[in-house]
């Protein structure tokens, strides 16, 4: 009886104690991974069984709820920790599609395999207590119930609340920053055994009071398990760029087509970003191109630290992958060309400039060294190996990674890109500053004024006098034309 009783402990029922989920199935057939976690304990004792006191009824009655939670929390890790969903990442979007609707997308959560790998820590430690008292009562020349009871007690503390946890996920379908929402929320409580699975890295050894001498240790929590997965998403982000989120988990997320297609409140900007060329792709990107996913926000991270986290990595897009329009730029500023003819080549030049790799990567580092981006790496790797998530250090680390984003991209706005010469350009040719310019520009477009406007093609008509004018007017100072876009 014993023994059946360590192997319903382990989830394998039998003649003793039944499933009442699969006593309809023969012996030792478990449930598919795919099937909904049953709300209520389903392991009871068979009941023909007349030969156990009620005594000792109601204490395996209590003893086998944990092989109900260990089954469940063991059926909840072996699908979320399935990694077949991996191939749909090269399928087609229709495929895709059809995987959201029929719900096979359920399982595809980063946060949830972290999770899982969590509680799989902790079911390992469970069956090496089961085990022990097993080699326990082999040992024992008279085996008692009492000495199962003794050995699990402190598993009750554990085991109810994780299956409670899981519980809460499937039926809320629970990812993402959500997820982490939910740990913290329940990493605060008055059980410290609990506390210590769901958010401290802690160690426990040697005996607890009043229990076998038996060493338990904790090597991963819940909560680290999710920030380990929001950390790497951050390091993605921040380190290089890249938006790492295919499944939309992460709190920064890129603007979806069906959202930009109905904001009404950008109709102006989105018509004007949809005629860019792919020079100017770039600019979309830092304007409308990412947004900061309300529902996958962990409440306790403010609001400012995600706005920082949020610039951060728009700057290093920016730093890692400058424009072809700035390569050529940048090129011609540091060949120092001193002739008019010159100059008005290069402003032609700068705007038809192909992309080539080799002069990208070489500028890439230039404008975000390899030494700096290894620094904000570091500092997201301490915050990685912190046994506890500390609000305050955190802010601190996007703060200082923020601060070093910014001082790079001042230096290419305004030092390499020289913005003080592009604006007094502006002021020049636009505000009036050079009065000769627009003189010239008048009487070389005399002609086409004259002309009723064409709206096909009055951009690229009045492009000729300007440039005409430009010639004219240009002197050995001026560094910048302003570009005609009508």
């Amino acid at each position: 009886m014993l023994h059946e009783l360590l192997l319903a402990l382990l989830g394998y029922t039998g003649d003793l104690i039944i499933d009442q989920r699969e006593e309809q199935e023969s012996i030792g057939v478990f449930l598919s991974p795919n099937a909904p976690i049953s709300e209520e304990c389903t392991f009871k004792l068979a009941p023909d069984i007349s030969f156990i006191q009620p005594s000792e009824r109601d204490v395996i009655e209590r003893l086998i709820t944990l092989g109900f939670y260990y089954r469940e929390l063991d059926r909840f890790t072996t699908k979320s920790r399935n990694l077949s969903w991996i191939r749909t990442v090269n399928k087609s979007p229709l495929s895709r599609t059809s995987e959201v609707t029929t719900g096979e997308k359920e399982n595809q959560s980063v946060y949830r395999r972290a999770i899982a790998n969590g509680i799989v820590e902790v079911l390992s430690v469970y069956r090496s207590a089961v085990l022990q008292i097993e080699q326990k009562l082999l040992s024992d020349s008279v085996p008692i119930l009492a000495t199962v009871t003794q050995g699990l007690n402190k598993f009750f503390v554990l085991l109810a609340p994780l299956y409670e946890l899981i519980l809460e996920i499937e039926r809320d379908s629970i990812c993402g920053g959500q997820l982490l929402n939910l740990l913290h929320k329940r990493c605060h409580c008055g059980v410290p055994e609990l506390q210590a699975c769901i958010q401290r890295n802690k160690v426990y050894s040697g005996t607890y009071t009043n229990q076998v001498n038996f060493s338990v240790s904790w090597k991963h929590r819940l909560l680290c398990h999710g920030h380990q997965v929001m950390y790497n998403q951050l390091a993605s982000w921040m380190v290089y760029g890249i938006l790492n989120d295919q499944y939309g988990e992460f709190f920064i997320s890129r603007q979806a087509d069906g959202d930009t297609e109905h904001d009404s409140s950008q109709p102006d900007m989105l018509e004007k970003f949809g005629r860019m060329s792919t020079n100017d792709v770039a600019l979309a990107d830092w304007h409308l191109g990412f947004h900061i996913s309300l529902d996958m926000l962990p409440e306790y991270i403010p609001m400012h630290v995600v706005e920082s986290i949020l610039f951060a990595g728009k700057a290093v897009r920016v730093l890692r992958n400058p424009s072809p329009a700035f390569r050529c730029q940048d090129a011609e500023y540091h060949q120092h060309k001193p002739r008019r003819s010159q100059k008005l080549q290069g402003f032609v030049e700068r705007f038809s400039c192909q992309k080539e790799p080799s002069l990208d990567k070489k500028i890439g580092e230039e404008l975000l060294p390899q030494i700096e981006a290894d620094k904000i790496e570091a500092r997201l790797q301490d915050l990685k190996e912190s046994s506890e998530f500390h609000k305050r250090s955190f802010e601190c680390a996007v703060d200082s990674i923020r601060a070093t984003a910014a001082s790079h991209l001042w230096q290419l706005v305004v030092v390499r890109a020289d913005l003080n010469g592009h604006l007094k350009a502006l002021k020049d040719y636009f505000l009036l500053a050079k009065g000769d310019f627009f003189q010239s520009f008048l009487e070389e477009s005399r002609q086409l004024m004259r002309l009723p406007p064409r709206q096909s093609t009055a951009g690229a008509d009045l492009v000729v006098p300007f440039q005409l004018a430009a010639i004219k007017t240009i002197s050995d100072e001026d560094k910048y034309i302003p570009r005609v876009s009508l």
